[in-house]
């Protein structure tokens, strides 16, 4: 029998992307064949210390091709560094833009592009489809297996005066190139690796039970819930196994495809609230909530839960659904403490006062609306309490 969603139509956005060993190496001639004649590079300073950004900058005057750079963004890129670095590309006469990092240097990337062909501040943008003009043309080159920003509709900026991330969603945000070279993802740190590992995951778990998931994103959801399932653990054992590296960010590329044409859910929602008003880093985020969203949303979504719960490797052949919630949340607590992430909101610096506040603003997350179940601000709160 076939599924009836086969029968629903459905959109697919995607960019075009590189995979393997050296893709960055290739930035030089996309700019060239994109008709760039003067590159913005975006980047941060870890990133350029790492010497990644060093590498692009080579490929693109190999080409001839100059470059300004800009590196002033923070782990989470502020309002006010989409604005500098969009006046940074008007003064300079640029044309193009190459990004080089995680997400926070290809979300502000995206930012800028917005703002310098809108001339708009970037907040007016915040939300669904409220981009008329599309940015400059967009090379992204990812140095995490995480955020995925690079083949994305989304950019995620912190509004300073509210303190809260706001989420930009828009086809126009989806970059024109994805180069992804596993070999830059090597100078992660541990931290870093199991944060965005874990970003990944909630990716492609909430993309899954999405009411918006479709049988293309359901693909590559369920994989890349498999790839981190297994690559994540021997990542951090063995970091300088690019097989293993080249696995998570093949696993982040595909939760990636599905997030960004599926959305997402309460998790994101919650952690662009808490990770605004804490600064803090969103897989971190992502990581200390999974477990207690997917213990309030499994009722609403059972069956799929239960895809997910085989993914992660749990024996749920034959068990109830009591029984299946219970080994899928026992999976997923393993799976964040064998790659060391066991604190909680409590430990990394939320108080209970603070819990109406975050809630507030959870709920107004354009991500809630694809969350299986509807939630309510007692419901977010709830959620909170329980992650202390």
């Amino acid at each position: 029998m076939i599924d009836a969603t086969f029968l629903e139509m459905r959109k697919f956005l995607a960019p075009e992307f590189v995979f393997g060993p050296g893709s960055s190496a290739l930035a030089g001639r996309y700019a060239r064949n994109l008709g760039g004649n003067r590159i913005l590079v975006v980047s941060d300073p870890g990133v350029a210390a790492s010497g990644a950004t060093a590498q692009v900058i080579e490929s693109l005057m190999g080409q001839r091709l100059p470059v300004v750079e800009f590196q002033d963004v923070s782990c989470n890129p502020r309002d006010s560094q989409a604005m500098e670095g969009a006046e940074l590309y008007t003064r300079k006469g640029c044309d193009m833009i190459v990004a080089v990092g995680g997400g926070s240097a290809l979300d502000c990337a995206k930012a800028i592009g917005i703002v310098s062909t809108n001339q708009q501040d970037i907040l007016s943008f915040e939300g669904a489809d409220n981009v008329p003009l599309p940015g400059p043309p967009l090379i992204c080159i990812p140095t995490t297996a995480g955020t995925a920003a690079d083949v994305s509709q989304f950019a995620i900026i912190t509004d300073t005066v509210r303190k809260l991330k706001i989420a930009i969603v828009s086809k126009t945000l989806v970059p024109d190139v994805s180069l992804l070279d596993p070999v830059l993802t090597l100078t992660q740190p541990p931290s870093l690796t199991a944060y965005t590992g874990l970003d990944t995951l909630t990716h492609a778990v909430e993309a899954y039970v999405s009411n918006a998931s479709s049988p293309m994103t359901d693909l590559m959801a369920l994989e890349a819930i498999r790839c981190v399932a297994q690559s994540l653990p021997q990542a951090m054992e063995r970091p300088d196994d690019l097989e293993q590296r080249a696995m998570m960010l093949h696993a982040c590329l595909l939760a990636g495809l599905a997030f960004s044409n599926a959305i997402l859910g309460a998790v994101h929602a919650m952690a662009h609230s808490l990770g605004g008003f804490l600064d803090l880093p969103h897989g971190q985020c992502n990581a200390i909530l999974l477990d207690h969203v997917i213990k309030r949303n499994f009722s609403s979504a059972p069956e799929r839960y239960m895809a997910i719960a085989k993914a992660l490797g749990a024996d749920v052949d034959g068990v109830d659904q009591e029984e299946g919630a219970k080994r899928l949340l026992a999976a997923v607590r393993t799976l964040k403490h064998t790659v060391g992430v066991t604190e909680t909101l409590s430990e990394i610096g939320v108080t209970a006062g603070d819990i109406a506040a975050l809630a507030s603003k959870a709920v107004n997350d354009p991500c809630m609306a694809t969350n299986p179940c509807p939630l309510g601000v007692l419901d977010v709160e709830r959620l909170y309490t329980e992650a202390m």
